[in-house]
């Protein structure tokens, strides 16, 4: 299966409900998200998306997080901000913007917290 893999970057603060622990109190991070899709086939052009498309599509999903306080975000009054429901939520807006893609079979998105630190999660889509 092939894939291609985009990253970009944003800064924001959040903090943890119903955790005990320094991460209850509001705290940043500059967060790196990455997205990678998969297919089976490569596309008219030869490849499985164009890197610089999939690039526009994360950046434009990642300017409604970039400097805010993601609990004050609608998606995140109810909603814990962890790792884990920022990549569900990038997903189901990635899907969203390439479902048209007919060739794309699969999204992986992976959210950094820190360096050595990420929560991922996978979706087949056809």
């Amino acid at each position: 299966m092939y894939s291609v893999k985009v990253q970009d970057t944003f800064c924001g603060a959040h903090f943890l409900r119903n955790y005990k622990g320094k991460c209850e109190k509001l705290h940043g991070h500059n967060w790196k998200v990455e997205v990678e899709v998969f297919s089976q086939q490569l596309n008219n052009e030869e490849m499985v998306m164009d890197f610089s498309l999939l690039k526009k599509i994360l950046q434009g999903i990642l300017l409604r997080y970039d400097h805010s306080v993601l609990n004050e975000l609608e998606e995140f009054k109810v909603l814990n901000p962890t790792s884990e429901n920022i990549a569900s939520l990038i997903l189901q807006k990635i899907e969203e913007k390439i479902k048209r893609y007919k060739n794309i079979l699969k999204i992986k998105v992976s959210v950094w917290e820190q360096e050595d630190s990420c929560a991922s999660i996978e979706k087949s889509i056809r």
